[in-house]
């Protein structure tokens, strides 16, 4: 009945203040809806997808919500008040979410659509289908909850980039993401562990999944290999391996623990070439001038720092 699309990537070329929005929702079903409509100009969303490879986008400025209330705020379904009035508070950021959360929700091939108060259109495109219960108009479950915001956390970018990742992980089934060896060899760099619950105010956390960064390397991807506060609200967990289980095919990791509790992560892989060293004669937007040869102060890449 909507759009096909394959499983996996989708963008958003904006950055905004979004990443808490969803500490406070509630875990209550997304509707089916009927066949989708334009979406409106202003949202320049793509999506490009094979298997578990996305683009992330989710991006935030520290705990500002650009002046958006939503505490204790609970919605069954995008039919609801509850939802027209959490949505009416910002209905450009609370679009934005609803485009993340739908497509780590719900499965490819699907749509969900809302229209808003003032009659503008909205559609949102299933991905990942990480929670086939709470999709299909069932409450969700502890699981499901904690998927989604692993999901969300996965593809915050600190700088509001597009950048290609590899989503590997479970959904809320037990059911492995589809990937190939082909997209394993193209990502060949483990990046994170992404793992949290936002319904339930638990706050969300990235683990490393390689050796973080040194001072004179950086990346597009500031939250899992970064130093500790790089990206908060998330936060830095230390070595994925301390506090995460893997498959047993050291693929992803099936779960993570944090204050006793355990979680159910999303793993990402990105290129090699996007971490950034100090001395390949490219001056990233990461790095800066100066004297040094570290990322802030990278004189081989970015020269002398003029007056």
């Amino acid at each position: 009945m909507e759009t096909t699309v394959t499983r996996g990537a989708y963008a958003l070329r904006r950055s905004a203040s979004v990443l808490l929005l969803l500490a406070a929702m509630a875990c209550d079903p997304v509707d089916e809806v009927p066949e989708p409509q334009e979406e409106p100009a202003r949202q320049q969303w793509a999506l490009e997808t094979t298997n578990g490879k996305t683009l992330n986008g989710l991006a935030f400025n520290g705990l500002a919500f650009n002046g958006l209330a939503f505490n204790g705020l609970a919605f069954n379904g995008l039919s609801s008040p509850e939802f027209s009035s959490w949505f009416n508070q910002n209905d450009m950021l609370a679009a934005m979410v609803m485009h993340y959360v739908v497509a780590c929700a719900v499965r490819g091939g699907e749509t969900r659509t809302y229209t808003d108060s003032k009659g503008t259109t909205y559609v949102w495109k299933g991905s990942l289908g990480l929670t086939p219960d709470w999709a299909s108009g069932q409450p969700a479950t502890v699981t499901e909850q904690q998927l989604i915001s692993a999901c969300l956390a996965a593809h915050v970018n600190k700088f509001g980039r597009n950048v290609a990742i590899s989503v590997q992980g479970r959904n809320a089934l037990g059911e492995p993401i589809a990937t190939t060896s082909a997209e394993l060899r193209e990502f060949s760099q483990r990046e994170g562990c992404f793992f949290g619950n936002l319904f339930t105010n638990e706050g969300v956390f990235a683990g490393n999944d390689d050796t973080p960064l040194g001072s004179n390397k950086s990346s597009v991807r500031a939250c899992a290999l970064g130093k500790p506060g790089a990206c908060a609200p998330i936060v830095q967990a230390g070595s994925c391996a301390a506090s995460c289980t893997r498959d047993p095919t050291n693929t992803y990791y099936t779960q993570c623990t944090r204050n006793g509790i355990t979680y159910a992560p999303i793993t990402t892989r990105i290129h090699s070439q996007d971490i950034y060293a100090c001395g390949d004669l490219k001056c990233q937007f990461t790095e800066s001038c100066g004297l040094g040869l570290i990322t802030t102060h990278c004189t081989l890449d970015c020269g002398i720092c003029l007056l």
